[in-house]
Order: structure tokens, then C-alpha cells, then sequence
């Protein structure tokens, strides 16, 4: 009898041991599936340290961060439906800016009033048949501002920031038009209600909104529909049912009649606006002395405006976040140092790759941010027991050419001081294809996978690299833009002052004494951008 029991349970050890086989091997099946003939030199990278990863500090320090972000986030979310958004705590560095108890509760605010006139609301729908009406009504207890996207994932997720800021300060609703290429990118970051602008929610959207449009705020102000006479705001009523406001970047400045303290004035008699950006306008705003004094309420820090706002307000959609966490835990989580490579060159600036590939090791050889590679073999640890230090290197860029070279150095050749440098790369797609949901995903998972590096080198003029660097809290190490004749400069990458974004398109200031003035000459927390000579940005 016992004999006859022998060979079933014999089966059953075989079939449980190919189950953990499977099991083991499945993270590998992934890379194959994912990314092709790449994944071979990835799990080669993976292999030299997949051991001492378990042993990392990190693993166990990283479960004790605050999930709420210093009071940043609200507790009352459905977890299931946003992984990211208390996940994500769990990987940032503790960030170097306290949020300030004001800001946490404009928030908690802001979240209310969102609640009480947001989509399905009556006060919504009482506001949407005053839009319909064809005329603006007397100020409005629900006040909204619609974002329109435009341009790549880093110019939008800068924008809506900036947006939102704006909402916060003037008492508005932040709506969201999603494109289809924005569908579930991101997930909704109020409790209880909803970003997205309903459907059809809004006259005319299908139209279109342009820079010269009746609508916009500069030809109103041009044809004398509105003017700076009415500072009482009684006739409110007889002004069109919203308003236009274009900030786009055009010929590196922003328009004439935007970020003066009479045209906000003149804006805030609106109750409902239509925004679009490609800017991280939220330094002009500090420029308006009526908000200020508010701003300086809620960011104690200047440097720290993108960073909050930031990780409050953008969370990637589960898709993008199991990109994210696949990745992270894979490949990144157990090293010792995790430094982020963002190399983006624009076509028409014709830079050779060897250019740039030089530029990029010399910034990481002269400060110290990568070992020295040798053509002896690897130095042992003095001590028998100790384990080499380990370094990854995630690079992120539209090409391969990078990740490869890189890639190649460290695979094929020990370091002179032992330590161990993997480097991985998570997708090449070639091109900038914001048009395709599937494109915007990965470049928002891997923007938030660099935002989980010690250290940062990034590309001056990149919009990709400023959101990324922000979201860290980190001051990177800012490859500076070639001098276009000779393809050289002195340096090869310098610290910017903070982490902050840089408004590459300045506002006219001609509506101050007749002249366009420089503010930085005027505000003391402001300076211009390392890498963009005339941008501004916030400082401390």
C-alpha cells in the first residue's frame, strides 16, 4: 500500500518543483517578452548582483517613508484604484522641503470645493447652464479653469501643474480635457470627485482655441470687449460666457498682457477660463504682486513649488505605475547607488552622438558620479565577507546608442575600485510619438523611475529632465548645450541653483512703467536657468 502511494506523490513533488521553477523564471520570461534582443545583456546586468540586492538596508528603510508625503496627500482614496499614488512614497528619497502646514490645508480646501462643484454636482450644472447661456453672469459661487494639452508629456505635466497653482490661488475648479492619448495616464488626485471635464461639458472645445482667437483674453483686449477700467467687477455680466488664456511659448516669450497685476484683475471677472500651455508658468505667477503674498504662504521654500505640487497632483494610472514597479523592483531596488542618465538631442540641433556620449562621461568621470574602468581584473574586497558596492545606471532616451556604449564599458571591463556598475535602459522608442497613448505611458513611467535616483544627469533645455529631477528633489547634474560651432564648452555639466523648472519663455513685463524689465533685477528669488540664459526660475 505504501509502495502503491509512492509514485502520485513523487508527481506531485515533480509538478510543485516545476511550479517554483516557473515561479523564479517568470520575472526573466517578462524581460524576453518586453524587450526583445535586449533582454540577454539586462539579465546578464541583473545576475551580477541579484543576491546581495536582498541584503540591501534599502528594502526595509524605504517601508517606513511616509505614505502621506508630510500631509501632501489625502488618506481618503480607494488604494486598489490608484497603486501609485501611496506607493510611490515608498521609493522617493525623504524629500529635503517640510511641507508647510498651509499649503496641506489649501489643499484639504481645494479638495472641498472641488467635492462641491465638481462634475454631477448641482452647482455644476448650475454653472454649466450659465456657459450655455451665452453670457459670463454675475460672479459665481463655483468658478472653473479648463486645461487644454499641448506638446510632449513633459511640457503637459509642467502646464498642468502651473494650472493647478493657478486654480489654487483664484478660487477655481481645475478641469481636465483628456485627449484619447491621455486616457487613464493619470490618476484623478481629488477625493471623491472627478478632473475630467464631462463630456461635452464644454461649447465649441471641437472648435478649437488658438492664440488670435475672439476668445482669448489679448483680442478681447484688443477689440475693447474688456478692459482695466471696470475694477469693481459690476458689470461682470455683460462680459462672454468664459474666456481664452494662451501661454504658449511663442518665439521664447510669453504674450504681452498675461502675468500683469491689472490683467488678472480683469481675468479673475470671469467665471469660467480655458487654459492652454506648453510652460511651467508657475514662476510668472510670483511675479503678480496680489499673489505673493499667498505663495509665500504655502512655499515657504521657493525651490519647492514643482516638488509638492508635483507629487500631489500627478500619479501615474495603474498601467504606467505596473510598468514602473515591474521595473523598479526588478532591476533598480537593490542597489546600493541609483543614478539616473537623461540624454534628449532634438533633430534639428544636429549634435553628433559622439559629442554628446563624451559630454556625458566627462560630467559623470569629473564628479565622481561613475568609477573608472581598468583593464585589470576586479579588486576584491579587503574583507572576505564584504560584498562590492553596487551601482545601476538607468538611461533614458528616445535613442540606444547611449545605453549601449555605456552598457558595453561597464559589461566588458571591471572597475578600479571594485565596485559593481550595472546599466539598464527601458525602452528606445526612436522618436517622440505623444500622439500614441502606449508612447506616453512608458515615457511616464520612466520619468518617474529616474525621480527614484540618488543622483541625476540630465539634458539642459529638457522638460522631461526638469519634471523628473523636481519630482526627485534633486539638484542634477545639467549637461550643458553645446556651443553649436565647436561642439565643446569649458564644462560639461553644472549643478543649477535649484530644483526647480525653468520658464523658458519669460513674460513681457512691458506693462510696468513702460518697459520691459528683468525681474530678476526686482525679485530676489528668482535667477536665469543654468542651461536656458534668459528663462527664469525660482530660487532660494
Amino acid at each position: 500500500m505504501e509502495g502503491a502511494r509512492d509514485p502520485p506523490v513523487a508527481g506531485k513533488r515533480r509538478r510543485g518543483a516545476f511550479a517554483v521553477v516557473f515561479l523564479a523564471a517568470l520575472p526573466l520570461l517578462l524581460v524576453l517578452f518586453l524587450f526583445g534582443d535586449r533582454a540577454a545583456s539586462i539579465a546578464a546586468d541583473t545576475q551580477l548582483w541579484s543576491q546581495v540586492k536582498q541584503q540591501s538596508p534599502r528594502r526595509t528603510a524605504s517601508s517606513s517613508r511616509d505614505r502621506l508625503l508630510g500631509g501632501l496627500l489625502s488618506p481618503d482614496f480607494d488604494e486598489p484604484a490608484c497603486r501609485s499614488r501611496y506607493e510611490g512614497s515608498k521609493r522617493w528619497k525623504p524629500s529635503p522641503f517640510p511641507v508647510s502646514s498651509y499649503l496641506a490645508r489649501k489643499l484639504r480646501q481645494y479638495e472641498a470645493n472641488h467635492r462641491r462643484c465638481g462634475p454631477g454636482t448641482a452647482r455644476y450644472r448650475e454653472a454649466r447652464a450659465q456657459l450655455q447661456s451665452g453670457r459670463n453672469g454675475d460672479r459665481g459661487e463655483c468658478r472653473y479653469v479648463v486645461w487644454l494639452p499641448i506638446q510632449g508629456l513633459g511640457n503637459r505635466m509642467l502646464s498642468l501643474v502651473s494650472t493647478f497653482l493657478y486654480a489654487l490661488l483664484t478660487g477655481r475648479v481645475l478641469f481636465v480635457h483628456e485627449p484619447a492619448e491621455m486616457v487613464g495616464l493619470f490618476c484623478e488626485p481629488f477625493p471623491g470627485t472627478s478632473w475630467l471635464l464631462p463630456p461635452s461639458g464644454f461649447p465649441n472645445m471641437n472648435r478649437g482655441f488658438w492664440s488670435s482667437c475672439p476668445e482669448s483674453y489679448v483680442s478681447m483686449l484688443e477689440s475693447n470687449v474688456i478692459g482695466y477700467d471696470d475694477v469693481s467687477g459690476e458689470n461682470a455680466s455683460a462680459l462672454p460666457p468664459y474666456v481664452y488664456l494662451h501661454l504658449e511659448n511663442m518665439n521664447l516669450r510669453l504674450r504681452n498682457h498675461t502675468f500683469c497685476e491689472e490683467d488678472h484683475r480683469a481675468l479673475d471677472r470671469f467665471n469660467w477660463m480655458v487654459l492652454r500651455s506648453d510652460s511651467y508658468f508657475a514662476v510668472a505667477l510670483f511675479l503678480v504682486p496680489t499673489y505673493r503674498d499667498e505663495l509665500g504662504r504655502m512655499f515657504p521654500a521657493k525651490g519647492s513649488v514643482f516638488h509638492h505640487l508635483g507629487r500631489y497632483l500627478l500619479h501615474p494610472g495603474n498601467r504606467a505605475w505596473g510598468i514602473v514597479q515591474r521595473f523598479f523592483d526588478g532591476y533598480l531596488a537593490g542597489a546600493d547607488e541609483r543614478l539616473g542618465v537623461q540624454v534628449r538631442v532634438v533633430p534639428q540641433s544636429g549634435v553628433p552622438f559622439e559629442a554628446m556620449y563624451e559630454r556625458i562621461v566627462r560630467c559623470t568621470r569629473e564628479n565622481h558620479l561613475l568609477p573608472q574602468v581598468t583593464d585589470e581584473p576586479a579588486a576584491l574586497p579587503a574583507n572576505s565577507t564584504a560584498r562590492a558596492k553596487t551601482t545601476a545606471v538607468l538611461v533614458v532616451s528616445l535613442k540606444p546608442e547611449y545605453y549601449e556604449k555605456l552598457h558595453g564599458t561597464y559589461y566588458a571591463n571591471a572597475t578600479a575600485s571594485g565596485e559593481v556598475v550595472t546599466v539598464y535602459q527601458p525602452s528606445h522608442d526612436g522618436e517622440q510619438h505623444t500622439e500614441a497613448r502606449a508612447h506616453n505611458e512608458r515615457a511616464l513611467a520612466e520619468i518617474f523611475l529616474l525621480s527614484y535616483s540618488d543622483g541625476m544627469v540630465t539634458t539642459g533645455w529638457s522638460t522631461f529632465g526638469y519634471v523628473a529631477h523636481a519630482l526627485a528633489g534633486l539638484r542634477p547634474w545639467l549637461l550643458v548645450p553645446l556651443d553649436w560651432s565647436g561642439r565643446s564648452a569649458d564644462v560639461a555639466c553644472v549643478r543649477p541653483a535649484s530644483v526647480e523648472p525653468c520658464l523658458h519663455s519669460p513674460p513681457s513685463l512691458v506693462c510696468r512703467g513702460g518697459k520691459d524689465l528683468d525681474p530678476v533685477a526686482h525679485v530676489p528669488f528668482l535667477q536665469h536657468c543654468e542651461d536656458v540664459g534668459f528663462g527664469l526660475k525660482l530660487v532660494d
